[in-house]
This record gives C-alpha cells, structure tokens and sequence, in this order.
C-alpha cells in the first residue's frame, strides 16, 4: 500500500501532453490489497488517496463486504442467512447452466471452490478482536450452532455436505479436490476440526 500511494502522488502531479501541449487529466489509481473489512477500506481510501479499492479474496470470503462498506459497520451475519446467499448462488447457477445433471455438477463445482473460501470467515460474534485480516490464520473454533460450524470447516468433504444441502445428493464416488489452497489454513487444522465434529 506504501506503494500504491506513491503511485497516487505521482498521477496527481500535472502532465502535458508531449505532442499538443495539453494537460492531461489525472489517471485514478485503484488500489489492490484483499481487503476484508470496511475499516480496511476506508483506511486505504483515506491514507492512499486511491479512488477506489478493489476487494479481491475479501468478497469471496465475505460476499456481504460492500454493505459493511456502505454502512461503516461490522455485520454479525447469522449462519442462515449465509445459507441463503450460497441458496441465491445455486438458484443463479441452475438458471444458468440448466438444472440437469450437467447444470448440477456444474453448479456444484463453482459452489466448492466458492465454499473453499467462505469457510475463511471467522463469525463477528466468534472473533476475539476485530476486524478479522485476510492472511490471519483462523484458530478452530465452534460456532453458535451446528451450521455455523461446518460452513467453518475447511474440510472439503464438510463443503459437499453444504453442496448436497442445496443440490441434492452427489453422486456416488464423488470426491472435491478444491483448485485454492490457502497456505494459513493447515491440513493439521482442518482435521483438528473434523475430528471435534465427529
């Protein structure tokens, strides 16, 4: 970020264009730097100068992260309502891809990658200090009920059981190998998790 904002010092300063002799208007900066909460964001726009951030990982981990912008708050987002955005996610995905066994798997496949990264997200009522950082390394933790708890496994097989909660059954021999490993998130932990589970 250190960075980014020299780069915004340098697009202020004024330009003439080399051929006309006309000043050219300042070049926007955006600013790239997995922001995950609304702090962060305000925090960049106003040390930077930038005109706008980018959200990146931030918004697959928290797909509610621009209202917490737009609203300056943290939003202690209950386990049913995540639900219902990964219920909306498969909803657009069958009308897209079509509700046949290809749409399904289809949809399903977009769905675990995305849970390989919703499973990142530490609750607010959970979190020991706020705000929650996107290369943190989340300790285990329980939620507040069971479906808190497993949308917090990262066990890949934890996120089919979220898939067949909302495609059904998978087939049979079905396994999920997800493309995004996050390198905090050890496989030590994720089966510390599953084992408190079982």
């Amino acid at each position: 970020w250190d960075y980014i904002a020299t780069c915004v010092a340098a697009s202020r300063e004024p330009l003439t264009h080399p051929e006309t002799g006309d000043d050219v208007p300042p070049v926007p900066i955006i600013g790239n730097g997995d922001v995950l909460s609304w702090e962060e964001w305000h925090e960049h726009q106003e040390v930077t100068g930038v005109a706008t951030s980018m959200l990146a990982r931030g918004i697959l981990v928290k797909p509610w992260l621009p209202t917490e912008i737009k609203e300056r708050r943290h939003w202690d987002i209950s386990a049913g309502e995540r639900l219902d955005i990964l219920r909306s996610f498969t909803n657009y995905g069958l009308e897209h891809w079509g509700s046949d066994d290809m749409g399904v798997a289809t949809t399903r496949r977009f769905l675990l990658e995305w849970l390989s990264f919703t499973c990142r997200y530490v609750p607010v009522g959970v979190l020991e200090r706020l705000p929650q950082r996107i290369n943190s390394r989340p300790p285990f933790f329980v939620g507040r009920n069971d479906l808190e708890t497993l949308m917090s496994s990262a066990n890949s097989d934890d996120w089919v059981k979220i898939s067949e909660m909302l495609l059904g059954p998978v087939p049979d021999g079905f396994t999920f190998v997800p493309k995004h490993k996050a390198s905090s998130y050890s496989a030590m932990a994720a089966s510390v998790a599953s084992g408190a589970r079982a």
